[in-house]
């Protein structure tokens, strides 16, 4: 699977993307640049996935990917999991703003559906 390594190292990529996946599924909108969300979409798709799976398995690995917050885990599968029952992906949308003045980072907002 290719991906981005956001100039960071590992350890750092997975908790933003961790935070960032966090505060999408709480806030259901967050603005950031565009490589950043193109990147979360795919962790937010996959623990809304889990959700609809529910089983034990599924909630174990949403707990261990966003480091054990409870009121997240528990959001995706008691509410976003029956809202995106009957879809089959695609929970995310991307819409472009403008571009940062200081970098020319395209920035965006990354939302659920």
């Amino acid at each position: 699977m290719a991906y981005r390594k956001l100039g960071r190292d590992n350890k750092h990529r997975r908790a933003m993307l961790a935070n960032l996946t966090k505060a999408v599924i709480m806030n259901e909108s967050i603005e950031t640049t565009e490589t950043r969300a193109k990147e979360v979409r795919k962790f937010v798709d996959k623990m809304i996935t889990y959700g609809k799976k529910g089983d034990l398995v599924s909630r174990r690995k949403a707990y261990a990917f966003m480091h054990n917050d409870k009121a997240c885990v528990e959001k995706v599968f008691n509410d976003l999991a029956k809202r995106y029952e009957g879809r089959n992906g695609g929970y995310t949308r991307i819409v472009k703003l403008q571009e940062r003045k200081g970098d020319d980072a395209l920035i965006v907002i990354l939302e659920l559906v």
